[in-house]
């Protein structure tokens, strides 16, 4: 383990070996490149989440798996979902990670459906994806469970 890995928490720690490389700090005195573990954790996040979506899309036209390439589709988008989805769990705690990766999969699923398959959504769902919105924003910005 470098000394960079010791001085962080144990599960950001634990990150720094093999794959999960994606999510290690910076080498201690690397100033310019401080934002990057946490850029490339949520960009991480953003391709679990949107392998969700293509997953849950395909699902919905797979016709229970009696469509060949739905089924494929959505089988793998979900284990590329949650492969993802792994590696912020390691620097992250799992509360947040799943808030954020449920309720965008939410907003973005809606979308999906409200703009390819002309599913209406009125204004009580319309508020409710808002709100939504406002809880994955503020558990980001606000919430001190995250160590940015």
């Amino acid at each position: 383990m470098t000394q960079s890995a010791k001085s962080l928490p144990r599960t950001a720690a634990w990150s720094c070996g093999g794959a999960a490389r994606l999510t290690c700090p910076p080498p201690a005195g690397d100033q310019a490149g401080a934002a990057d573990p946490v850029i490339r954790t949520y960009a991480i996040l953003a391709l679990a989440i949107l392998a969700e979506v293509v997953a849950t899309t395909a699902l919905s036209r797979s016709a229970s798996f009696t469509k060949l390439w739905p089924s494929v589709i959505t089988v793998a988008g979900y284990v590329i979902a949650f492969w993802l989805l792994s590696f912020p769990l390691r620097v992250m705690p799992t509360g947040v990670v799943y808030a954020i990766w449920s309720g965008m999969g939410i907003v973005l699923i809606s979308s999906v459906a409200w703009i390819w398959y002309r599913q209406t959504l009125d204004t009580p769902a319309l508020i409710g994806l808002g709100l939504i919105i406002a809880g994955v924003l503020v558990v980001n910005l606000f919430s001190k469970s995250l160590t940015h």
